[in-house]
């Protein structure tokens, strides 16, 4: 899995959701001059350092949007599908994605993950990527607040989630019914597909139901997050 090594989140939520985090190990925060009146409720035992834009800038990438602030973080601990047992509540929402490699794609469905209160987003150890200041600047925070599960065998994981009670809905474009008409209630997982190819075929044989989005016929594509958005949305409403 990438990602083992620290690296730096950038961004005033990103950061300072990071710093809440109790779970989040922290080697330091860099701030520019600019981004020195940040009202940051920092711990003591966080080592903190000025640094100028255009080396942040360097940290970061050329088209990081870092508001002058970064930190140097180590990776969270990723839960297993057992943590999801420890979940007392009847009703349940967690969200899949099959083989989503952009990180702002994630990071974005992170955000949304936990608008929606979704419980983890699984993912594939294999082309999905780890954690980065990308995904945690798009995430905006959530990256905190959703956990993640690594997987290595997508297929074998429906099943052990099916054996804790939880029901597959599938995202296509030929789902057999839209997803207004799903059953929301109780233990329910949502599967995004890859950017452009969609889920792959044994992921599809996998899901209880396979559920489709109403658009309009001359134009029904859509981005995997704005998808997962609307999806995630729709499961929400249902779980009321």
């Amino acid at each position: 899995m990438a990602g083992l090594q620290p690296y730096y989140i950038y961004g005033l939520h990103a950061v300072s959701f990071a710093i809440r985090n109790n779970h989040r190990r922290i080697q330091k925060v860099l701030f520019t001059k600019e981004a020195a009146s940040q009202k940051l409720d920092l711990p003591k035992n966080i080592k903190v350092e000025p640094i100028e834009k255009a080396q942040l800038q360097k940290l970061t990438g050329h088209d990081a949007v870092h508001q002058g602030i970064a930190a140097l973080v180590h990776p969270l601990d990723p839960w297993s599908l057992e943590d999801l047992t420890r979940i007392s509540s009847p009703n349940q929402l967690v969200m899949i994605l099959d083989q989503v490699t952009d990180p702002h794609n994630v990071g974005a469905i992170l955000r949304t993950c936990a608008v929606f209160g979704v419980t983890a987003m699984i993912l594939t150890d294999r082309h999905a990527p780890g954690e980065s200041g990308p995904l945690a600047k798009t995430a905006c925070g959530a990256l905190e607040l959703v956990p993640m599960i690594r997987i290595t065998n997508l297929a074998q994981a429906l099943t052990q989630l099916k054996d804790m009670g939880f029901w597959t809905v599938g995202l296509a474009e030929s789902g057999e019914q839209p997803l207004s008409q799903i059953n929301w209630k109780g233990k329910m997982a949502v599967i995004m597909g890859a950017e452009g190819d969609g889920m792959r075929t044994l992921t599809k044989k996998h899901c209880d139901f396979l559920a489709r989005l109403e658009t309009s016929k001359t134009f029904s594509t859509l981005n995997v997050s704005n998808a997962a958005a609307i999806a995630l949305h729709e499961a929400f409403k249902g779980q009321q």
